[in-house]
């Protein structure tokens, strides 16, 4: 699961803060880039980079599409990165 592209996607502050948003409910991408103060083809570029990864996930409603978070790859990725970083081993091991 955790794979270059979720490093990638998650290494921009950007990003990270699209994360956040989609973390308290579903956005488009015009709401998603009112939280911002860059042009929306680099939200669009954001979004697709994070959709890439399997972060978030959309569906389209007429002309409007709602982006959300796909929580299972989150899980995911959290657990690898406990396992990475979480269990310290003792010196007596």
């Amino acid at each position: 699961m955790a794979d270059d592209k979720v490093f990638k996607a998650l290494s921009d502050a950007n990003r990270r803060k699209i994360i956040n948003l989609l973390k308290k409910k579903e956005m488009t991408a015009g709401e998603i880039a009112e939280n911002f103060h860059i042009s929306k083809p680099t939200i669009s570029e954001h979004l697709k980079i994070l959709k890439n990864a399997d972060l978030i996930e959309s569906e389209r409603d007429g002309q409007f599409i709602t982006y959300f978070l796909n929580t299972s790859v989150l899980e995911d990725f959290v657990s690898y990165m406990i396992n990475i970083f979480g269990k310290k081993e003792s010196k007596n091991e």
